[in-house]
């Protein structure tokens, strides 16, 4: 477990008194910061999940009925808090996406096996064009895809793979090998990401790109890859039509890699084997062919944005994030169709709706700028944040820190805070002292293998070098019978994650995210009265980025 300076423990009825290797922040003359503080409750909280995950609201998907829906519900809140809008006069920013829906009747033929699309690969282009194939592209095994001169490791070394269909192991050698020194042990590194994969392999002029499903090293099942990359897909509009990127893209299931290595008459454990000790690749003497049927269409989206202005530095923002969208509906299915997204992720919805009434509800603004950010298509890669931290209403150069809340807690109190990606900014300086509080400590998250700290929307403004907060509750109950109701709860939680079950639930203990979106308030209230920039560790793959 990482640790963070000593803080002094002493806590007082308005903010915390300043300690030695702590942030500072005096109290605002006149402020109500307490009664604010206490006023963020589960009755706002319940009513915004409830409504947002409603069937009313179609699973949320961008651009359809959905979306209207979810708009007009965050426009309508926004104004009536006298919350100023983020772009100019307008609470909206176009994000424009290509929508690409493959015919599902496709086949991947990998050397002698045909393989059925959702059942044993996913495969789809970003290519805007109507028609997309490979014929008969070799194979090459390139472990897990990696070129990182920084860890000493390249699997693309010597080797041209122009034309050719690179197979990849998810996550990084890391996570196989914890105690080996290699990259951050069972952290996932960047590198580890899916989205890294594919981006490396089209840097190496790749036709092909397809990662190796399993599910410890995912951190998910296949049925997750299927629902989440089966059907439309989204991507920004681009001006090269994406041509740089690989032309097919996809994944395959376990068992799959293992009778395509078989083929080979290589064993897939052994060949990961040697993945995983140091860099490797291997050519699989065998083709890949496939045709895939695109529909194309271009749509608008919408980003959401709204702001309180700071009394003396309004240039200056903090911007609290939530991505608005799910997965939407899926018609073929029988009974339920709709991917409500309750837990993913109305409840982010909900903590940055009680944010922004937290902070409208101060008797005296702040001295910077708070906004409250809505994204749009995160679950399709991040693409309402990605598109905003391209084109930031709020210069980026100018925004002190972002605070995101994605699948937020509804498991009950806990004694700990857990930081996604520890270690990373002074944010977490702000947070111990907030944690304070609520006597709480801030730990690492449980399962860093995830790479959770690249999944989400606070992602795309660490990119651009603004730093970047993802904590919500532990996993240390408050008390025995909350820890129960954990054990029960989770198990429905992780299962649903994606699926038509990710409904509202009434006997959700929301306690919990309570006292999180009270904490996030307090890291955010602190930046904002103070006259410090948060900066990244020296360690962190992030800096900020010079004007």
């Amino acid at each position: 477990m990482h640790k963070l300076s000593l803080l002094c423990i002493g806590t007082s009825l308005l903010l915390l008194s300043a300690c030695q290797d702590a942030p500072t922040t005096e109290p605002v003359v006149g402020d109500n910061f307490i009664g604010t503080y206490q006023g963020i409750n589960d009755a706002d909280l319940r009513v915004d999940i409830q409504t947002l995950a409603s069937d009313e609201f179609e699973g949320r998907a961008p651009t359809g009925k959905g979306e209207e829906r979810t708009l007009n519900y965050l426009v309508e809140r926004l104004q009536s808090l006298g919350l100023q809008p983020g772009n100019g006069d307008s609470y909206l920013q176009a994000v424009e996406l290509l929508e690409i829906t493959a015919e599902p009747n496709m086949v991947l033929q990998l050397g002698e096996a045909s393989l059925t699309y959702k059942q044993d690969m996913v495969v789809s282009s970003k290519h805007e064009k109507t028609k997309v194939s490979l014929s008969d592209s070799p194979l090459v095994f390139v472990g897990y895809g990696i070129n990182a001169p920084e860890y000493a490791w390249n699997d693309y070394q010597g080797l041209d793979v122009k034309g050719k269909t690179v197979v990849i192991l998810v996550n990084d050698p890391g996570f196989e090998d914890p105690t080996s020194g290699k990259f951050q042990g069972r952290s996932m590194t960047y590198y580890g990401r899916w989205t890294y994969k594919y981006e490396e392999a089209s840097r190496q002029g790749a036709a092909g790109a397809i990662i190796v499903h399993e599910t410890a090293p995912a951190s998910y099942g296949w049925s997750v890859v299927a629902n989440s990359w089966g059907g439309a897909q989204y991507g920004l509009v681009s001006s090269n039509g994406n041509a740089d990127r690989v032309a097919v893209e996809g994944w395959i299931s376990f068992e799959a890699a293992e009778q395509l290595f078989k083929a080979a008459e290589l064993i897939f454990a052994e060949q990961k084997a040697l993945a995983i000790a140091g860099p490797y690749n291997q050519d699989l003497k065998q083709t890949a062919s496939v045709v895939i049927n695109n529909t194309l269409k271009k749509s608008t989206s919408y980003n959401v944005m709204a702001t309180l202005p700071g009394r003396e530095h309004p240039e200056e923002h903090i911007i609290y994030s939530a991505h608005w969208d799910h997965l939407g509906m899926d018609a073929s299915k029988d009974g339920d169709q709709i991917y409500n997204g309750a837990h993913d992720n109305a409840t982010g919805i909900a903590a940055n709706l009680s944010m922004a009434k937290a902070f409208s509800q101060l008797s005296v603004a702040p001295l910077r700028s708070v906004s409250f950010l809505f994204v749009t298509a995160e679950e399709q890669g991040l693409l309402g944040s990605l598109y905003y931290a391209a084109h930031p209403l709020v210069p980026l150069a100018q925004t002190v820190a972002n605070i995101n809340m994605d699948a937020m807690n509804v498991l009950g109190r806990t004694k700990d805070v857990a930081v996604v990606g520890m270690g990373k900014s002074e944010l977490e300086n702000y947070l111990a002292k907030a944690a304070l509080r609520q006597q709480r400590h801030v730990v690492e998250e449980s399962n860093p293998e995830r790479g959770s700290y690249f999944r989400s929307d606070h992602f795309s403004f660490a990119q651009q070098g603004v730093p970047a907060l993802y904590a919500k509750g532990g996993s240390e109950a408050i008390d025995e019978e909350t820890a129960q109701y954990r054990k029960r709860t989770n198990v429905i939680i992780t299962g649903c994650y994606h699926q038509l079950c990710d409904h509202y639930r009434e006997n959700w203990d929301l306690s919990g995210m309570v006292q999180d979106v009270q904490l996030l308030f307090e890291v955010g209230h602190a930046v904002a009265n103070s006259s410090d920039w948060p900066q990244w560790s020296p360690n962190a793959e992030f800096q900020r980025k010079k004007s």
